[in-house]
Formats: C-alpha cells, sequence, structure tokens
C-alpha cells in the first residue's frame, strides 16, 4: 500500500453538501493541518435542500481552506475546469443519485450523476498526469452495499460475485466498480472503491427509513415496516463511515507490474459496515425510545397504533450484512458506534433542526 500523506494537500470531494461528503470535509479540517478541500455539489432537490445549506455552513464555521462549487459532476467542462484550476491530489467521489426505489421512478437522474458524472471524474484523473504531472494520487469512490443483490451468502464479502443487482441504482454502482477497473488497468490510477452499508446519523438524508419514521411519527402519521420486519440492516453510523473513508485515502493500492511487464490495476474495493445487522423491529423499537428521550414524542406516544407491517418492496433485500475483515486488516479500522448511542444523536439533532 502506498501511504499519503495529506497534510498541505489538494482534496476534492464531490456531493460535498451531501451527508457523508459534509461529515468528510469537517473530519478533514478538524484532523489535517494545511490542507485544501474543493468541494462540489448541484444542491438538487432530491430532497429537502435546507439540510444541505445547513452542512455547508457548519463546514463554513471552520474556517478552513475550503473552496465550494455549486456544479454537477456531469457536467465535463466544470469537472475539467476544477481539475485545471485546483490540481487536486486526492479525489473522494461521493456525488451519485442515491436511494434504491427513487431510481424506479427517475431512472434518467442516475446515469447522469452515477454514470456520466462518475466517466467525468476518471477522465479528469487520467488527464491529471498529463505533460509528466505528480497526478491524482489516490482516487476513492463510493459504491454501496446494494451491489450484492439478492445475494443468499452472508456476510458480505467484496469476493462474492456481484452480478445480480435489483435495482437501476445497484445496476450503476456495481459499473462504477467495472469503469473504475479499467481505469486503473489502462492509466495506472490508483483507486479504492468503497460499498456503504445503511448510513445513518444526524443531518442524515431524509429518505432513509430513520428519518422518514421520525417525520411519520411527528405528524400522527403510520409507518410502514416492510418484509413484515424481518428485515435486517447494517446500520452504520456516520463517523464511523467518515473515519474509514479519511484512512483509505491515505493508503491507496500500490502501482506495480505483473509478471508481464504491464501495470497491474492499483485497484481495491471494501465494505464499510457495522458488521452486526439489526432487525428493523428492533431499531424502530431503539428509534422511538430516542425520540421520546430526546422530547421529539411524548413519552405517552402510542407506537402500536402507528405502525403497520406490510410486504417486501420491489429493489429491496432483506438482509444486508458486511465482512469487514479486509478493512480492519488493511487500514486497522472497524466501525463500533453502538446503534442507540447513533440514534440518539441523530434524535437530538432532529429537535434542534426542525424545532420540534
Amino acid at each position: 500500500m502506498q501511504k499519503i500523506d495529506l497534510e498541505g494537500k489538494v482534496v476534492l470531494v464531490t456531493g460535498a453538501a451531501g451527508f457523508i461528503g459534509s461529515n468528510l470535509v469537517i473530519e478533514l479540517f478538524k484532523t489535517i493541518d494545511d490542507i485544501k478541500v474543493v468541494g462540489i455539489d448541484n444542491m438538487n432537490n432530491y430532497y429537502d435542500v435546507s439540510i444541505k445549506e445547513w452542512r455547508l455552513k457548519e463546514i463554513e464555521k471552520l474556517g478552513g481552506q475550503w473552496t465550494f462549487i455549486k456544479g454537477d459532476i456531469s457536467d465535463k467542462n466544470v469537472i475539467d475546469k476544477i481539475f485545471s484550476d485546483y490540481k487536486p491530489s486526492v479525489v473522494v467521489n461521493l456525488a451519485a443519485q442515491a436511494g434504491v426505489r427513487y431510481s424506479i421512478t427517475n431512472p434518467d437522474a442516475y446515469i447522469q450523476s452515477n454514470l456520466i458524472g462518475f466517466y467525468n471524474i476518471l477522465e479528469a484523473c487520467r488527464h491529471s498526469y498529463d505533460n509528466g504531472e505528480t497526478g491524482v494520487e489516490h482516487l476513492v469512490y463510493a459504491s454501496s452495499s446494494s451491489v450484492y443483490g439478492t445475494n443468499k451468502k452472508v456476510p458480505y464479502s467484496t469476493d462474492d460475485k456481484v452480478d445480480n443487482p435489483v435495482s437501476l441504482y445497484a445496476a450503476t454502482k456495481k459499473s462504477n466498480e467495472l469503469m473504475a477497473h479499467a481505469y486503473c488497468k489502462l492509466y495506472n490510477i490508483p483507486a479504492t472503491g468503497l460499498r456503504f452499508f445503511t448510513v445513518y446519523g444526524p443531518a442524515g438524508r431524509p429518505d432513509m427509513a430513520y428519518f422518514g419514521f421520525t417525520n411519520k411519527l411527528l405528524k400522527g402519521e403510520t409507518i410502514q415496516i416492510f418484509n413484515y420486519g424481518n428485515c435486517k440492516r447494517d446500520f452504520t453510523y456516520v463517523d464511523d463511515i467518515v473515519e474509514g473513508v479519511k484512512r483509505v485515502m491515505q493508503g491507496a493500492p500500490e502501482r506495480k507490474n505483473g509478471e508481464d511487464g504491464l501495470p497491474l490495476p492499483p485497484y481495491a474495493v471494501y465494505n464499510i459496515g457495522n458488521q452486526n445487522p439489526e432487525n428493523l423491529l428492533d431499531f424502530v423499537d431503539i428509534l422511538q425510545q430516542e425520540l421520546i428521550n430526546a422530547g421529539v414524542l411524548p413519552a405517552d406516544y402510542d407506537f402500536e397504533s402507528h405502525k403497520k407491517l406490510v410486504p417486501m418492496q420491489p429493489g429491496d433485500v432483506p438482509i444486508t450484512y458486511a465482512d469487514t475483515e479486509p478493512l480492519e486488516r488493511d487500514y486497522g479500522f472497524k466501525p463500533s458506534t453502538p446503534l442507540r448511542e447513533g440514534l440518539r444523536k441523530f434524535a437530538q439533532w432532529y429537535k434542534e433542526f426542525y424545532k420540534v
């Protein structure tokens, strides 16, 4: 593995106003000296833009060497200009159209952002070496646990075959891994893909179950628990994800040649998950307790009358479960935040943000 010192470096974070992106930028400014971060985000209205604006304000409070560009990674000119103006050493591609269910109704958004956008990033990385420049030392990009599709074997290992996506979102993420592999092989770009498992926490995405449940319960609406509650999810707290990303940024797959004298692709893929799948019903139970503790919901709230067990949704899978041993072996890191602690922080943030 090639060690990369981030001190004094320029880092490009795409999707910088997003849930993981903004938390990553904050962590980099808090822990790495003299780092310069360029962020890009299209600030689309897939969910409440005021949450994205709140996240950007949190970054600005730190007063680091921060440049924010409102733009879309699917616009090749925008990406090329960022690379020529700022010459990033490390690129973290988190910009993507997220969500399994939305990919059924709005497929265009996924092709634009997840395929064309990622292609633009790969091309810019490739040309960063032109004219003998040092160029990009490491490209880190978001994949997803959804690439495992209906994989029966658990825990999910990065050695498993992942050729059976059950949503267009999953198919685009698998495509990202394939595209990255080709570029690593052809142009010797060190790249690492990270398969994230159900990320949650304060200022998260409102389309995620825990956030949506909270909104509905507060309005007195009924929440639907899919697969009659027989779903298990490897919930991973956002700080754990960010710590994992930060460590991976600092260790790139090594460039080396094979027996034929040609470069072996400096390519790797890891799972980042909690390695501890929680039953959806238990998850909802802890969430409701923490919402009461935070004062979001009244102590006598009648949960039973507000929950309904329903069948599985198209594109969904019954279980997600990460084998994180390789991440632990190579980077000495394993997510460890207990679900209750993470949901407590979410409930406290929710109370404050929405002034409940």
